[in-house]
């Protein structure tokens, strides 16, 4: 319940941010609030492309067979993992520039009086954090269905939407403690973190179906002093892939996700930074 909490509090914040940009923007001039309806317009057609690719996926696991399901949350645990690197480096390399480069495609469109490129802005946008947010917590939501905690899942999911109302509305306001860098500094630690778990738990299902070898099984056991079903290590194995009886093909898969992540983050880094770093 957690992770649902977490996914959709994040994802809306920054689907908050590129809508309460352009909104600040189209209030300052007569012209721009011409823009307000595509501006909402965008936002109801972005909220659709998402409740459509909804639909998608419960038609697919609804005539898929047992094996077939595990297959696919396998799959879709794998490419949120990905989805969640890519958000988090995306926002590393584009986050600075995102407002400048926001305004500047909608002055060009009240420039040329042509509001089309804000609606379709407007709903990729919204249609892009709402789809992570899908494929992100399908297996979640899959297995929660399964389990009869749908209502369960669905507070969560409110709750998380409710709380990024709040974090924007903090963020908006400003101040020394809480600001725009600060909060995606922490939050992409945290998506990294759930990223290797979502990660791990691909590996699990690859595992049950015998797609992949596990090598040694287990490597080690610690569930004697943090197990992983309950309290701690149960949020451990949530949002950081913490597992008490791993394989060797968790652990080597594991510890080769994150020397990626440090590689990536080092090709992020300015080329003077980088040059004085290997300078000695």
């Amino acid at each position: 319940m957690e992770q649902v909490a977490f996914i959709v509090w994040r994802e809306s914040v920054e689907a908050l941010l590129v809508v309460g940009i352009l909104y600040t923007w189209l209030r300052a001039s007569p012209e721009g609030r011409r823009g307000m309806p595509w501006l909402w317009g965008g936002v109801a057609a972005g909220l659709l492309l998402a409740f459509a690719l909804a639909l998608v996926f419960m038609g697919v696991s609804t005539w898929l067979s047992d094996t077939g399901q595990e297959w696919f949350q396998a799959i879709m645990a794998l490419v949120a993992c990905a989805l969640v690197v890519q958000m988090v480096l995306w926002m590393k390399k584009h986050g600075r520039k995102l407002k400048s480069e926001l305004v500047s495609g909608v002055s060009a469109s009240v420039e040329r009086n042509s509001w089309w490129g804000l609606l379709i802005l407007v709903m990729i946008a919204v249609a892009r954090e709402g789809s992570e947010t899908v494929v992100f917590l399908w297996g979640t939501v899959l297995a929660g269905a399964q389990q009869n905690q749908a209502w369960m899942l669905a507070a969560a999911g409110a709750g998380g939407f409710l709380l990024a109302l709040l974090t924007f509305y903090i963020l908006q306001l400003g101040g020394k403690i809480i600001t725009w860098r600060r909060f995606f500094q922490i939050t992409e630690i945290l998506l990294l973190l759930l990223a290797g778990s979502l990660l791990v738990n691909g590996i699990d299902h690859l595992v049950s179906l015998d797609a992949i070898p596990t090598w040694v099984d287990p490597v080690w056991d610690t569930s004697g002093i943090l197990d992983d079903s309950s309290g701690i290590g149960k949020i451990l194995a949530d949002f950081a892939g913490y597992r008490a009886m791993p394989s060797l093909m968790h652990v080597v898969l594991f510890a080769l996700y994150w020397l990626a992540i440090v590689f990536l983050y080092q090709r992020l880094r300015p080329r003077s930074i980088r040059t004085a770093m290997m300078t000695p």
